[in-house]
């Protein structure tokens, strides 16, 4: 079993790598395929009944998280570069999430409809011959930013996310 790896106290960043029994380009497909992707992203109890990718530099992408609650959790974004299969550089929106969350991210907000702001996420895809190490890298406007995320579960609905992920590489 590999295990998942992370540096929360770089820069404003968070960090999480893992490796998995799977080619470079299977990993890279399985962020770049919708339907692939719908199977995996997100912790382990939750659905993504819409998954929409234009994987390019510009392209626009757009997934609702569904909780077994039923709550949505749209995250949108634009991709910024795309250098298939090593990296992917892409914004990340959670302006849409429900008002709960954002009191969350900041009980002070008074108003900010997204206290989050827009973070940028970095999808690296290193091959190690027919195995292939993932990093993610998340950059948040600041490091107390970063640290509401953690605490609201950010390293473990990553580490559910890419065990789901695993999992899907595993039956194809």
């Amino acid at each position: 079993m590999t295990k998942t790896r992370t540096n929360p106290t770089a820069k404003a960043e968070f960090v999480v790598s893992r490796v998995f029994a799977a080619t470079q380009e299977r990993v890279y497909h399985a962020w770049t395929k919708p339907k692939q992707m719908a199977q995996w992203w997100g912790p382990e109890t939750f659905t993504n009944p819409v998954c929409d990718l234009d994987v390019r530099p510009g392209g626009a992408y757009r997934i609702v998280m569904r909780s077994p609650e039923g709550e949505d959790y749209p995250l949108k974004g634009v991709f910024r570069r795309v250098t298939g299969p090593q990296r992917l550089v892409m914004t990340m929106d959670c302006s849409e999430h429900p008002a709960a969350w954002h009191d969350l991210v900041d009980p002070k907000r008074k108003g900010n409809p997204n206290p989050a702001g827009e973070m940028e996420m970095t999808a690296s895809f290193g091959k190690l011959k027919a195995r292939t190490k993932l990093t993610i890298r998340i950059g948040f406007k600041s490091a107390a930013l970063r640290d509401r995320f953690l605490k609201m579960g950010m390293k473990e609905g990553w580490s559910e996310s890419l065990d789901r992920l695993r999992a899907l590489l595993a039956k194809t």
